[in-house]
């Protein structure tokens, strides 16, 4: 008998917990429901991708892969002509590289080039 008033008793404390939490998971979700369309009003059309933008991104890749292949191919042209195995691909690909990184900088506009002080 002592089981069965504990379990009522617990039913009760249960039934007022489960009413406290269905309470707090209301307030949650009406605070979600706000900011969801807060967020909608500030971020407007701009959540479909450009396709400018993603044409720029191609081409910066572009730049980029094609100094390095450009770099390897002399490199190893190089390398094949003169004999000097392993180095001409090492300084050529490195030069790629780093032909490949001023070309998407230049790409990009950070950079235009040209030196300011002169």
């Amino acid at each position: 008998m002592a089981d069965n008033a504990r379990e009522k008793s617990e039913n009760g404390n249960r039934s007022a917990e489960e009413a406290a939490l269905s309470a707090r998971l209301q307030r949650l979700g009406d605070r979600l429901a706000q900011q969801g369309v807060s967020r909608k009003v500030e971020t407007g059309s701009s959540s479909k991708s450009d396709p400018s933008a993603l044409a720029r991104g191609f081409r910066l890749s572009t730049e980029l892969v094609a100094g390095v292949l450009v770099g390897a191919f002399i490199g190893w042209a190089l390398d094949r002509w003169l004999g000097i195995s392993p180095w001409g691909m090492i300084v050529f690909l490195l030069l790629g590289f780093a032909a490949g990184v001023v070309n998407v900088i230049r790409a990009a506009g950070i950079s235009s080039g040209q030196n300011s002080g002169q």
